[in-house]
């Protein structure tokens, strides 16, 4: 089983729990590569086909079982070997697929699709050992939970054809089922209907507040010192006389000095 990536499909079991699923699969594989013939009763392949068929076989069984079966060397004689050794469950399954069949309730399953495998399943195993479910057989409303009374009554009446059309339309009423369920839990009824928010509203936001902080730069007169004038020391006194207090602008004309009163004149 270590080289299962190697092989066509899962090889035959000691046990033989897998060989009716087994024989498909050998049987559709044999056919593709047309080499269906060396297990017929007819056997009349070539030795060449006969010795692929027998590769092919013994390739996909356990190793148990390639050696109790070492001395067959003809791939008819293996396959009739296999059947009288591992043929007896169709009898076996037969019993539990009825039994299956004759206890599936529709109100056991919570999905429709888990539903409906379970009946395919059951159909399938059924006719593989020669019992064959009817239309009619599935679209039994027998098994509907007594609170879909009135849902029973009515897929009745519209007279289904196929089971296949039951099932599509209870996967869509489940479907539907399901968002009534999300959107009351949404907003379950009775409360009050609040706006939701709009998706860029968090960005709208952000996109203001940028805005109104780079408008405070624009234009914004540098603070003046509290004390003093603005080149002289912060807290220091006001000197008059300070070589750096002379005015600012177009025409200074150095330090400020006082004006001496002019020569008066003499009458």
């Amino acid at each position: 089983m270590s080289n299962l990536n190697k092989f066509e499909f899962v090889a035959l079991e000691v046990s033989g729990r897998n060989y009716l699923k087994w024989t498909q699969d050998v049987k559709l594989h044999l056919t593709a590569n047309k080499m269906r013939s060396t297990i017929n009763a007819d056997n009349i392949a070539h030795k060449d086909m006969k010795a692929r068929a027998m590769i092919f076989i013994r390739k996909h069984m356990e190793e148990a079982l390639k050696v109790e079966y070492l001395a067959e060397e003809d791939p008819r004689s293996l396959w009739v070997a296999l059947e009288e050794r591992f043929n007896h469950q169709r009898t076996i399954y037969l019993p539990e697929a009825r039994h299956d069949w004759q206890n599936i309730r529709f109100q056991d399953f919570k999905t429709v699709n888990k539903y409906n495998s379970e009946i395919c399943r059951i159909q399938s195993l059924l006719k593989f050992c020669g019992e064959e479910l009817t239309e009619a057989d599935l679209l039994t409303f027998s098994t509907f939970p007594p609170s879909c009374k009135v849902l029973q009554q009515q897929y009745r009446e519209r007279n289904f054809a196929r089971f296949s059309e039951l099932v599509t339309v209870l996967l869509l009423a489940e479907k539907n089922n399901d968002l009534l369920l999300r959107n009351d839990q949404a907003r379950p009824t009775g409360t009050r209907a609040v706006p939701l928010p709009e998706a860029n509203a968090s960005a709208h936001r952000e996109n203001n507040r940028a805005r109104r902080n780079r408008g405070h730069g624009r234009g914004r007169k540098p603070e003046r010192p509290r004390h003093g004038r603005r080149n002289g020391p912060r807290n220091g006194p006001y000197n008059r006389d300070h070589q750096d207090n002379r005015p600012r602008g177009r025409g200074g004309r150095g330090p400020w000095k006082p004006k001496c009163p002019g020569p008066t004149s003499s009458k």
